[in-house]
């Protein structure tokens, strides 16, 4: 069961509005942003296609304040283009063109931000989409789960967008994810249908901050508290709450105890500093060491202190048990994404390396953003991919340090 935790600290001499997530005394998330930065990740915008590369199947599109994203050619056909400006099924886009685009990723060291013309419109239970206009189910429902939605469902199905039901359905009532449905729906037709009459560059829809998208993606039923210390958080959580989640009002609260602030309660600087080290302690006497190069994630298992000889091969069992957990930990903990290589500690025994996959395979499951073991090579590297969604942690702060020299 789990809390999060949202609070104002200073990371780099920079004012930051920092959020963790807290389970059983370890921080498993940590996301922060300056206090004083717009995020644009999430938004909608009316976009202008800028120039094409043809070469790379891609075009860069112009949003909001002079701003260049990358998108992929790939979707052009589920564009929704502004008033005045089609394409047919077979006709490319051409500079100049205008059409709805969402941020779907932030920029990332030397990458533009990336748009995508697949409008999400995401609730708790629900995410309404532009270009699938399929009913989808979420793979952690139970099959019992994905029958009775798909069954509920199916009257909306066949419409101009489609409809993805989240993991957090799996608990709710049927009248507390139709009513999301249709607060959905009007957000769906002031954005995608009202918008295409829109000027170029207008903002269309902006997300809500990142501690609001923290507590609408929490898996409802490891939810047991929120918590914050500052007064303005408290009121806009709280009024955000009861307009789309007020089962989950009950479990605000507000921390008044000045003398020991919250970000200090839950030694977040600790937690900040720690998702910076490059080796990482186990209580086996193992250790970790994560390095980020510009292709992938490295993570090597190290038996360190571990000197015995008898029983070799159970030691090594157990430490790479633990780092499995671990490694999964320090993934959602430092926001690591894309290809990641973990060269464990090499086990004789196949059963052994069964059971390393699949435990690893089931701690990955629990991360939020999609991340999943894909195989064990002959060499016994573990390939594991995570979806590459915003910065990593290290980036972030990168971009504080620069922004502290500025």
């Amino acid at each position: 069961m789990s809390k999060l935790v949202i609070t104002r600290m200073e990371l780099k001499n920079v004012p930051v509005y920092a959020a963790a997530v807290e389970d059983n005394g370890k921080i498993l998330e940590l996301r922060m942003e300056p206090v004083k930065k717009d995020s644009i990740l999430g938004n909608i915008y009316v976009g202008q296609v800028k120039e094409l590369a043809e070469n790379i199947q891609a075009a860069f599109v112009q949003i909001g304040d002079g701003q260049i994203c990358y998108y992929p050619l790939s979707e052009q056909k589920d564009a929704l283009f502004s008033n005045g400006f089609h394409r047919g099924e077979n006709q490319k886009l051409r500079p100049g063109d205008q059409f709805l685009v969402q941020v779907s990723r932030e920029a990332i060291k030397q990458k533009l931000p990336s748009v995508t013309s697949n409008l999400n419109f995401t609730g708790k239970y629900l995410v309404l989409t532009t270009a699938n206009k399929k009913l989808g189910l979420s793979g952690k429902l139970s099959k019992e789960d994905r029958a009775k939605w798909r069954h509920w469902l199916e009257a909306e199905t066949g419409r101009e967008y489609g409809i993805i039901v989240r993991t957090n359905a799996k608990e709710a009532r049927k009248e507390e994810v139709f009513r999301e449905l249709e607060y959905l729906k009007k957000r769906y037709h002031k954005a995608a249908v009202l918008g295409k009459s829109r000027t170029c560059f207008s903002l269309l829809e902006k997300a809500e901050p990142f501690y609001l998208s923290m507590i609408r993606d929490f898996y409802q039923e490891s939810l047991t508290e929120i918590v914050t210390d500052q007064p303005g958080l408290l009121e806009e959580i709280r009024t955000y709450l009861m307009e789309y989640e007020p089962e989950n009002a009950e479990k605000l609260r507000f921390y008044e105890d000045k003398l020991l602030p919250l970000y200090k309660l839950y030694s977040l600087q600790s937690a900040f500093e720690e998702a910076l080290k490059e080796r990482i302690w186990l209580k086996s006497g193992g250790f970790l060491v994560i390095q980020q190069t510009e292709a992938f994630v490295s993570i090597d298992v190290n038996s360190g202190k571990y000197t015995g000889k008898k029983k070799v091969q159970e030691t090594y069992r157990k430490i790479n048990l633990e780092a499995a957990a671990e490694i999964a930990r320090q993934l959602r903990l430092r926001n690591l994404s894309g290809i990641i290589l973990i060269d464990f500690i090499n086990l004789e025994k196949e059963d052994h390396r069964q059971e390393l996959f699949h435990v690893l395979q089931k701690h990955l499951k629990k991360d939020p953003v999609k991340a999943s073991a894909v195989d064990m090579t002959a060499l016994q590297i573990t390939e594991v991919t995570r979806k590459k969604i915003r910065r990593s942690l290290a980036e972030d702060f990168k971009a504080l340090e620069e922004e502290n020299c500025d």
